[in-house]
């Protein structure tokens, strides 16, 4: 009878620890030791570039995946899936061929002949980029109890509409016309007019 008595004590013993490990501990709150190595340099390189025009674009893509011969309700899965970035424009002034800047013969003006701009590779906002829906049939949702499904074909696909996105909105146009700008401030500063090749 005692030993059962002894099991009794022991065990209400135990739960008034672990009721105290949950209550008292919290209170007295928990720290964060962060142990990791400082960031270390890779490389350095010297910038030659002119960021001139930058864009904002948002993407919805609407992929579905069929299994042939079966019904969607048990295999397949479509998703809705949201990603935001930017994509920058910009003037490599490294591809400046000799003569690109030239002076006229009085002093007066400059002429330049201006590279073309071109796009940077779209920069993914990685916290605006999420699944927003998705259907899925009875063997997709079991499997994925078990594996984590890979999101990174929808960040390529994004990227590459995105991509797209900057081509077509005129992104490079707005960029040489900035660079224009830039330059005729810079050199007309200096007491020079300047005049671009191609230009009216």
């Amino acid at each position: 009878m005692k030993w059962r008595i002894g099991v009794v004590v022991a065990a209400l013993a135990a739960v008034v620890v672990l009721v105290a490990a949950f209550v008292v501990v919290p209170r007295f709150g928990t720290d964060t030791v962060d142990r990791s190595q400082p960031a270390v340099l890779q490389s350095l390189r010297d910038l030659s570039q002119f960021h001139a025009a930058a864009g904002e674009y948002q993407v919805v893509l609407d992929i579905e995946h069929d299994v042939r011969y079966v019904p969607a309700v048990l295999a397949g899965q479509r998703t809705l899936f949201v990603a935001a970035g930017s994509v920058n424009a910009y003037v490599d002034f490294k591809d400046f061929a000799e003569g690109a800047l030239q002076v006229s013969p009085d002093g007066e003006s400059v002429r330049v002949a201006l590279p073309k701009p071109v796009l940077d590779k779209p920069n993914l906002h990685q916290e605006r980029c999420y699944v927003f829906a998705q259907e899925r049939g009875l063997v997709d949702r079991l499997a994925a109890i078990v594996e984590t499904q890979d999101q990174q074909p929808f960040y390529v696909a994004a990227e590459q509409k995105i991509a797209d996105a900057a081509r077509d909105s005129g992104l490079t146009a707005r960029a040489e016309e900035s660079t224009r700008k830039m330059l005729t401030g810079m050199l007309g500063g200096l007491g020079y007019q300047v005049r671009f090749d191609g230009a009216d």
